[in-house]
């Protein structure tokens, strides 16, 4: 009987959070909008007729669409602990709707890929701030007691948009065609949630989202704050030990997520012969890598309250390890189980790292902890993806590889259980 009525108690704590109840929608208003946008970028570049994508085309497409931010992102972040929150979000928002514009009318044009690609990179900068962004400020709309419920529920709430707006982007690929034209439709669909995630940003009242000044808050010009991002975020990182252990195992998980991801995207490309059916295939395996990590999330609040969040990761990890060696074999049905049991053990540890975050980091620096380990996030997947595509041969059947990726969580998994275990234990 408890268990029939734990869901009808959380749905009523979260109704009864007001200020998180509306940063719930606009996340799930601006990732619905991201899935969207990212499933017709994928469809543009990778799956379009009218262009071709080998393994280095894919690894650059990756790198030029996120490897700038994560290296300059957190500079940027030190921005979130300077400015009012809500005013970053509303001025990240509306550039990201000019920007997505811009992105459509380009493919629309029928340009060359490097433009599309480097619009759509200061796209997703602006995105990734939000999402930095509304990660620091949940703790300020949600008591300490809740953050590691409520995270779970922002988490699994911003999963399933995202989810709901990359396959969402099947219909109108499907109404205007996989070409160029039906490319720049689908991102000019995209463009309405992002419309929409930015009228959803100005209903917050000033200084409700942090940041909240303290004395570890960094004093000086803006100029300086930004210029010493990257220093204060790492700084404050490697003096967390739950946050330094738990994003040493998330950087391991993202590697072979990205090797995982190469290995998929070549092998799709070399069965299919049809652009449409190849996209079906890694549509297939993000979504159940998304399920995955949906359930993982449902469940990941009641395992760290039963085991706290250090036992927790590590679990997570070792349950990797295991999975990875299944996937040794690179069967796609397979592949495509591990991905969403992988993508359930991730989950587990990016939300032990958030709450981490959330929890253990001083409110005046969690902006940068943020954005570090978003760079951290993105530089890890796309370094795996760079090297990967130096030795994979032209079909992506390559076993070493995804053995490689057993090595990789190993070390993520050592890492964590020695610098985890000098953190204090909490939940």
């Amino acid at each position: 009987m408890a268990d029939a009525r734990a869901p009808k108690a959380l749905w009523r704590s979260v109704r009864g959070l007001p200020e998180f109840w509306r940063l719930l929608e606009l996340r799930a208003v601006s990732q619905f909008g991201d899935g969207l946008f990212q499933a017709g970028l994928a469809g543009a570049i990778l799956f379009n007729p009218d262009r071709a994508a080998d393994p280095w085309a894919i690894a650059g497409s990756f790198a030029v669409l996120f490897l700038p931010y994560s290296i300059l992102g957190p500079f940027a972040g030190a921005l979130l602990d300077r400015w009012d929150r809500r005013l970053v979000l509303i001025g990240a928002n509306l550039a990201r709707l000019l920007l997505v514009l811009a992105v459509g009318a380009l493919l629309a044009g029928r340009v060359g890929d490097l433009p599309i690609l480097f619009g759509a990179l200061v796209v997703n900068g602006f995105t990734r701030f939000v999402s930095s962004g509304l990660s620091a400020a949940l703790p300020h709309v949600v008591p300490r007691e809740q953050v590691v419920a409520m995270n779970s529920v922002a988490a699994a709430t911003g999963a399933v948009a995202a989810f709901l707006g990359a396959n969402f982007m099947l219909l109108p690929r499907w109404v205007f065609g996989a070409d160029d034209t039906g490319a720049a439709a689908i991102i000019f669909i995209a463009a309405l949630p992002v419309a929409l995630a930015l009228l959803l940003s100005v209903r917050f009242g000033p200084h409700i989202l942090g940041p909240d000044d303290s004395a570890r808050a960094v004093h000086g010009s803006v100029a300086y704050a930004v210029a010493l991002g990257w220093v204060h975020g790492a700084r404050t990182v490697l003096s967390v030990r739950s946050v330094a252990a738990t994003l040493a195992g998330l950087g391991a998980h993202r590697v072979v997520f990205g090797i995982n991801t190469l290995l998929v995207l070549v092998m799709v490309r070399h069965s299919d012969t049809a652009a449409v059916a190849g996209l079906g295939t890694a549509v297939l395996f993000v979504a159940a890598t998304g399920t995955g990590s949906f359930l993982a999330t449902i469940a990941t609040p009641s395992l760290i309250t039963r085991w706290g969040r250090y036992r927790t990761a590590n679990g997570a990890l070792v349950a990797a390890v295991a999975i990875q060696l299944a996937a040794v074999g690179l069967q796609l049905p397979v592949l495509v189980i591990c991905g969403s049991l992988l993508g359930a053990a991730g989950q587990i540890v990016k939300l032990c790292a958030d709450t981490a975050m959330q929890m253990d980091v001083d409110d005046a620096l969690r902006g940068h902890v943020f954005t570090v380990q978003d760079s951290l996030f993105w530089m890890a997947f796309i370094g795996a993806i760079a090297v990967a595509a130096t030795v994979i041969p032209p079909d992506g059947h390559s076993p070493g590889l995804a053995a490689a990726g057993v090595g990789v969580y190993v070390v993520g998994l050592a890492l964590h259980a020695v610098l985890g275990r000098q953190a204090p234990q909490r939940i």
